[in-house]
């Protein structure tokens, strides 16, 4: 994900942008870079490949003095252009315009077209570049440089958030917003403008939060904000609570559990610039990614561990909703045999870290059938500049922000929401999901936060209920459906951080074996959305009951288990969909095995035999 810090202030602003940058890194960049007005009010650039300390030694190593009053800064996640110093922003027009922006231009090919027609020269690969020539050629008939920003941003579609400064406005620094966030910073004698509140702790605790379509003039005296249709607006001053360490544990015990309670603020982040209020925007795997999608006849995933889960849910996804074929396999399975790879095939590596060396082999070993058979690869990824990354031919970037804690949460969660929003785009592209399906889709992921923040609300309960396992040494997880891997999930989670042997079964599975098992020492949890296959899961679970199982059920308000007063219920959450029912499920079993390795006073951030990446076999 992509970040922005700009600011107009009395003081010199490079030392507060450098600082807003580093509280941007967890959201992953592969370039930085910062343009100021200097004090004859003329530009100056420094752009640097890598970590922010590559932009601070090359800003050091700067002949003249390098400060300014008034700048803007970037951190890049390459999507359009390979990493490179000339991709990074920000973006100079004829040292006329400089621009920082977050998001995707979705028809930033037809306004290339466009400028290079009238005499435009690029000088990157980026969609944003097109974002500063439009704004040059707008001043040129514009009394303001908010007039042109206004008139700019006219002809875009798709999300962006903006950072714009131009010589013949040195004290004008214009934000604008439209499915990217952005706020702006309030000061004494100076306000700035970042991608989240955290870049700016440092300097302020007083924001405003832009609204879709805002767009900011801001000088060092005051604000001024315009809605979408130009009118003047005001917008409230919140006051963060949120401290300058708040990237630190701060309140919480451990990585996990700060991880688990990120999970909401990972979701927006995941869905930033991604999805407009009614349609997920494809160009958001990539702007050949409609094209590569044509060809799709199938889906084969492959992935490890927690990623090999959100693989085995977006099966479900992928088959019965829009009825494409999906194989999902474990990597070292996958490349230790001789697997029929058909043509037409999207080939879909999943990884938090994206060194697992098994899905690395895997990905390589595919793509030396590419000149035989139509097989594109794309790859879902928490770590910008991993080696899947480099290796795929698209790239979606989970937003989860560095993830400590061995046991993935906040990384497993926006996996399973990149697959949902790959699911949208491909069956749309495919016409395989009609805008109805789309657009319910993405009013159910929106609410996502909010039914996530509903499940976490339930700590309490679940620490009760984590009691139970304290003597205890096997424990059985159950669901249907798309449950079934998140009860996966669930025991795998359970047995990494409390080392109790948990194993997940389908709860339809259970006469098949299982019930052997049960007796009154073995604890059953059990994932119960009101769905299609509710009635056939309590009939499993009262197949546990009368075999004296310990029964454990999360269920939704709608869900009505709770009625049976031998089960230890848990209800978690109300209003969940196919896609939001699995994310939403799976933040109580994540608490619950918090809460049971607690409990049982092992180390919860460092599993004893676990990493964190699986860079060997």
């Amino acid at each position: 994900m992509c970040g922005i810090v700009c600011g107009v202030a009395e003081r010199n602003i490079v030392p507060i942008l450098l600082e807003g940058l580093k509280r941007l890194e967890y959201r992953g960049y592969d370039s930085s870079g910062i343009a100021l007005l200097d004090a004859n009010s003329q530009f100056q650039r420094v752009r640097s490949l890598g970590k922010i300390v590559n932009l601070e030694e090359r800003i050091q190593s700067q002949q003249t003095d390098f400060s300014g009053n008034i700048g803007i800064a970037h951190t890049r996640w390459a999507t359009h252009g390979v990493p490179a110093e000339n991709n990074a922003h920000p973006h100079v027009c004829n040292n006329q315009v400089a621009v920082v922006h977050n998001g995707i231009i979705e028809n930033y090919q037809t306004l290339k077209a466009q400028q290079l027609a009238e005499g435009y020269r690029f000088t990157s690969e980026t969609d944003t570049e097109v974002v500063a020539h439009c704004v040059h050629k707008e001043l040129q008939t514009s009394e303001t440089l908010l007039e042109a920003v206004q008139k700019a941003v006219s002809h875009f579609h798709g999300a962006y958030a903006l950072g714009v400064i131009a010589p013949s406005h040195p004290d004008f620094l214009i934000a604008a917003r439209k499915g990217s966030p952005l706020v702006i910073g309030v000061g004494i004698g100076e306000h700035f403008i970042a991608s989240d509140v955290s870049a700016l702790l440092p300097v302020t605790q007083n924001f405003i939060f832009l609204e879709e379509g805002d767009i900011a003039e801001i000088t060092r005296q005051e604000v001024k904000i315009y809605d979408i249709d130009g009118n003047l607006v005001e917008r409230p001053i919140k006051q963060s609570q949120l401290t300058a360490n708040a990237v630190e544990l701060g309140e919480h015990r451990h990585y996990m559990h700060k991880e688990i309670f990120e999970q909401p603020q990972a979701v927006i982040d995941t869905l930033e610039g991604r999805i407009t209020k009614d349609t997920v925007l494809t160009s958001a795997f990539g702007f050949q990614a409609e094209e590569i999608f044509k060809s799709i006849q199938q889906i084969q995933i492959i992935a490890c561990g927690t990623s090999y889960h959100s693989g085995l849910v977006a099966k479900y996804w992928f088959e019965d909703i829009i009825g494409l074929p999906c194989q999902v396999e474990v990597a070292s399975e996958y490349r230790y045999r001789n697997p029929v790879v058909q043509n037409n095939t999207l080939f879909v590596t999943i990884s938090q870290s994206g060194e697992t060396a098994d899905t690395l082999a895997a990905l390589q070993q595919v793509k030396q059938l590419k000149n035989k058979f139509n097989i594109p690869t794309l790859t879902i990824c928490n770590v910008p500049e991993s080696s899947l990354t480099r290796e795929s031919d698209l790239t979606f970037l989970t937003h989860a922000g560095p993830e400590i804690g061995v046991a993935s949460t906040k990384a497993f969660t926006t996996q399973l929401v990149a697959l949902s929003l790959l699911l949208t785009s491909v069956g749309k592209t495919l016409g395989l999901m009609d805008f109805k399906q789309e657009q319910k889709i993405v009013h159910g992921l929106l609410k996502l936060p909010g039914l996530v923040k509903q499940a976490l609300e339930q700590e309490d309960t679940i620490q009760e209920i984590a009691n139970c396992f304290a003597d205890k040494h096997n424990a059985l997880f159950l669901g249907r459906g798309t449950m079934y891997p998140i009860a996966m999930e669930g025991a795998l989670k359970l047995k990494e951080v409390s080392y109790i042997h948990a194993e997940a079964y389908p709860a339809g599975e259970l006469k098949h074996g299982p019930l052997a098992l049960i007796d009154d020492q073995i604890p059953v949890v059990a994932i119960a959305p009101k769905d299609d296959l509710l009635e056939k899961l309590k009939s499993n679970l009262q197949e546990v009951k009368a075999r004296g199982g310990q029964m454990i059920v999360f269920e939704d308000e709608e869900s009505d288990i709770s009625s049976d007063k031998e089960f230890k219920v848990v209800k978690t959450t109300t209003n969940v969909g196919r896609i939001t029912a699995p994310i939403t499920f799976n933040i109580p079993l994540q608490l619950l095995s918090y809460h049971v390795a607690l409990i049982k006073g092992t180390d919860v951030d460092q599993p004893r035999n676990l990493a964190k990446s699986v860079t060997v076999e």
